[in-house]
């Protein structure tokens, strides 16, 4: 099950885009767990009907699993991922617009408002009013298929994956004769995912007929992602080296299917240059022997460059961006997805303890587990600064302590603390911050769109004859409208931001990794 800031931001989700019943059939699955119908009835007091609607509006949309099993029978359980990636429709929207022109927007749209849908569906609503575009959008569905923005709905895709991936490790576990090692344990996992995502490659591959199309949001976040990279080399260069890494990463674009992948497919070093235009003066960004050097040339810099190829070190390959290996380059998005991640847990350290509380952070990161008179010292704080500031940094979860006991009776007064960063318990605490701040976002534009002369400004304007003459509305009401939308812009600026930490701990998460998460 979800934790209380996940499950407050999912009912809030749900009722926004839902309203108040399918927000109580959330609720209720969000907190108790995966449940039968009867017993859903039972915990919402919802009429039968009423609820078995509400349910098969949550299955349209893809946030609810359900199976039928020999012990419990038919089981819902909540899909709390596919619930969060809600947030960023409207960016799935807009990146659709960019690629694929106003038709691969409309489509994108209209799928995502009712879940999935077959492809003359699709058509016969979008060329309703003008049955001459009914070509135009065809292309484009085919383009969103052929590329896979889009992917069919299979019924593995109803199904909670966590069942199977734990009915296929206990199979592989099974086949493992006498104390499985730790070595054994893994390789078994492996299996069991490669087996569960060849399952579901096998299922997509099938005709477009009669098939149940939704959007792909893997296929949507490999942009996010490669946006943020370049973002980053940008920051960490210039722009000429975040032209660069843009140009690399659109030369293997159509080959990225999902930000799990921990590099990209090679490329050469012809085919970045070929997509980066002569005008685009690579040349101002570095220092050349050569006053007139080639546009390919120069990209070959500006990729030894990215690649840390001077410092072939630990510290070198960590600090790089791409690799390049038998004219190959290849990106790294691990490497690259664990600065960012490293980046944003120093931002927060920063902000809530400030420069002091970054030192510790960076210096337990680099070397590892110290107990507090070594951190002092190899900090160069002094023990009354360095003490308080671990219990701050502790009490955000940002470090965590080891007991080393000296004793078998584990004696407090005999044990060792060592104070070290635990990744992953530090990434799911900021994580539920994260969580808590969409939350509050949420609710204080609900509060907003509440107040009642806002309430009746927007009441009126929903009007069939407002709605084309604003003029009709008075001076103060197009005020008090314009402040609302002020607000409301705002609001959704802090949303994206905030979404974007999300994307950078949540997702790039699973770069190289089977974890679930």
């Amino acid at each position: 099950m979800a934790d209380a800031e996940t499950s407050r931001l999912c009912v809030q989700i749900v009722w926004s885009h839902f309203g108040p019943l399918t927000a109580k059939v959330a609720f209720a699955l969000l907190t108790r767990g995966r449940l039968s119908l009867a017993q859903l009835i039972r915990y919402t007091k919802m009429k039968p009907r009423t609820a078995r609607v509400a349910t098969l509006v949550l299955v349209q949309q893809n946030i609810l699993w359900h199976s039928n099993t020999e012990e419990e029978g038919e089981m819902l359980e909540f899909n709390t991922l596919e619930c969060l990636m809600r947030l960023r429709f409207g960016r799935f929207v807009w990146q659709a617009e960019q690629l694929f022109g106003s038709s691969g927007a409309e489509i994108v749209q209209l799928i995502l408002d009712h879940g999935k849908l077959q492809q003359p569906d699709v058509i016969s609503r979008l060329s309703l009013n003008n049955p001459k575009s009914s070509s135009l959008y065809s292309q484009t569905l085919h383009k969103l298929i052929s590329g896979a923005y889009l992917k069919p709905s299979t019924l593995l895709s109803h199904h909670s994956p966590r069942d199977k991936r734990i009915k296929y490790e206990a199979e592989e576990k099974a086949k493992i004769t006498g104390f499985p090692t730790a070595k054994e344990l893994r390789e078994a996992q492996e299996t069991a995912e490669a087996r569960l995502k060849r399952e579901e490659k096998e299922a997509e591959s099938v005709s477009s007929d009669g098939v149940y199309f939704r959007v792909n949001f893997d296929k949507f976040n490999t942009h996010i992602r490669n946006k943020l990279i370049e973002m980053a080399a940008g920051e960490r260069f210039n722009r000429s080296a975040a032209l660069v890494i843009q140009a690399t990463l659109k030369a293997t674009e159509a080959r990225q299917k999902s930000v799990s992948d921990a590099r990209s497919d090679p490329t050469s070093t012809a085919a970045i240059a070929m997509l980066i235009s002569d005008d685009e003066g690579l040349s101002a960004g570095i220092v050349t022997s050569i006053k007139k050097a080639s546009s390919a040339s120069l990209v070959k810099d500006y990729l030894g460059l990215m690649s840390a190829i001077d410092n072939p070190t630990p510290a070198g390959k960590a600090a790089s961006f791409i690799s390049l290996t038998e004219n190959k380059v290849y990106v790294e998005f691990e490497i690259v997805s664990k600065r960012l991640r490293r980046r944003v847990l120093e931002a927060v350290a920063r902000e809530r303890h400030g420069d002091d509380g970054v030192r510790i952070v960076r210096l337990l990161l680099d070397i590892g587990k110290m107990d507090e008179k070594q951190i002092a010292k190899v900090a160069m704080m002094p023990n009354n600064v360095v003490r308080p500031l671990l219990a701050a940094l502790s009490s955000d979860f940002l470090i965590s302590t080891q007991e080393v006991p000296r004793s078998a009776d584990r004696n407090p007064t005999r044990t060792f603390y060592l104070w070290h960063v635990d990744l992953h318990k530090a990434y799911s605490a900021l994580l539920g911050h994260l969580y808590k701040t969409l939350y509050n976002i949420g609710m204080r534009r609900q509060a907003e769109q509440e107040e009642p002369t806002v309430k009746a400004v927007l009441a009126k304007r929903a009007r069939t004859d407002v709605a084309q003459d604003e003029n009709l509305l008075s001076r103060m009401e197009r005020d008090v409208l314009k402040e609302w939308e002020t607000k409301r812009e705002k609001l959704t600026v802090l949303e994206m931001r905030v979404e974007e930490a999300v994307f950078i701990l949540r997702d790039l998460d699973k770069v190289g990794s089977y974890e679930d998460i």
